[in-house]
């Protein structure tokens, strides 16, 4: 009996040991010690795998995500970006105080550049300012400051994207040759093109130039014009829509030509003259929009859409992501680029006309072949 009551007692001794070791390790583990050791760890092994450590950081904001010009511009960010910088990517909602607040974070994040799409394009100073405080370079890219980026007090701001008047020059130009080839769009005989415009967002230099220039242009060929509606339809191609229709129901067949500042807004139209018999047995309604986004083309292609003007979104994303990453190691700014700075500080990527005979120079713009 003595040696079985000895044989369990030092059992017991034996267990209460092991008890004791699994609460000292179990009461180890919520000081972080071992999990933060870890982590570290495993971070420096990331760095150490990509090179992100050498990769600079550039903050990007985009004055709202679902503009269809811009998701495309927003993807070549994305494509130049990849292996050489890392990205912060903000959707500024098309609202200007939530994108001069998403401009603070990312300075205080540490981003070495910036690439604004501004949403007003009279903040460009107000952003300029902080970026300035920050001594960080600034690339704006598709909505320029009116009086333009030389004119802004900071030494390290640029400019990508277009010359507003050439696009306005271009829509006007491939109106007024289709209009002369067509006699019979002059529905009335009266020798004057009714026409309707949807505008772009007002204020915004690339709208208000592409609304202007585009008539001046056809007025300019001999071409008498009465404008019948003219409306800003905010890049929307649902507001486009409803816009087209609201026309048709008051001016019904008055209207012979179809003047967009972009191409959403004239897929927002050809939705609404589809729903008035507009396209089948024979019955047409010219329309012409800018960007050439592949919406459109398709369009264009089925013999629905006139005509639209190239906007370059591959070009602007990649370069003002190229000139950002160029500016932030203290590199000349255009490094590596084939483009060069117009006396305002701005790179400018041409326009080019779009009709069914040169669809292929758009469709490499966009990536499409």
């Amino acid at each position: 009996m003595k040696k079985i009551m000895g044989l369990l007692l030092t059992t017991l001794l034996v267990m209460s040991l092991f008890v004791g070791c699994g609460s000292k390790e179990k009461d180890a583990e919520p000081t972080g010690g071992n999990d933060s050791n870890q982590s570290s760890s495993e971070k420096d092994q990331g760095n150490n795998g990509d090179n992100s450590a050498d990769k600079p950081k550039v903050g990007v904001t985009i004055y709202k995500f679902d503009d269809n010009f811009m998701t495309y511009t927003r993807n070549a960010m994305t494509s130049a970006a990849e292996g050489n910088a890392e990205l912060v990517m903000n959707d500024s909602q098309n609202n200007q105080s939530v994108q001069n607040d998403q401009v603070d974070v990312m300075i205080n994040k540490g981003v070495k550049a910036l690439v604004i799409n501004l949403v007003d394009p009279g903040a460009a100073p107000t952003i300029a300012d902080k970026a300035k405080a920050a001594d960080i370079p600034l690339i704006f890219v598709n909505k320029e400051y009116p009086e333009g980026t030389d004119k802004i007090d900071y030494d390290k701001v640029w400019y990508v994207g277009t010359q507003s008047k050439e696009s306005g020059d271009i829509q006007g130009k491939l109106v007024a040759e289709a209009w002369k080839a067509h006699p019979e769009w002059d529905r009335n005989g009266d020798g004057v093109m009714q026409y309707v415009m949807l505008m772009g967002e007002p204020g915004h230099p690339d709208a208000e130039a592409r609304t202007k220039y585009s008539v001046e242009y056809i007025k300019n060929e001999g071409i008498k014009v009465e404008e019948l509606e003219k409306q800003t339809g905010m890049w929307d191609a649902t507001k486009g829509k409803e816009l087209m229709t609201t026309w048709l129901g008051k001016e019904g067949d008055k209207i012979e030509m179809v003047l967009c500042n972009n191409d959403g807004m004239a897929l927002g139209v050809v939705e609404a003259l589809k729903a008035d018999g507009y396209f089948s047995d024979g019955k047409y309604m010219p329309v012409v929009g800018v960007d050439a986004i592949p919406e459109a083309l398709d369009l264009i292609q089925q013999d629905i859409m006139l005509g639209t003007v190239l906007n370059d979104p591959l070009n602007q994303g990649r370069v003002s992501i190229e000139m950002a990453i160029n500016s932030a190691a203290g590199k000349d700014v255009l490094d590596g680029l084939d483009f060069s700075l117009d006396e305002t500080k701005a790179v400018r990527i041409p326009y080019q006309p779009i009709t069914k005979d040169n669809l292929d120079l758009a469709k490499k713009a966009y990536g499409m072949e």
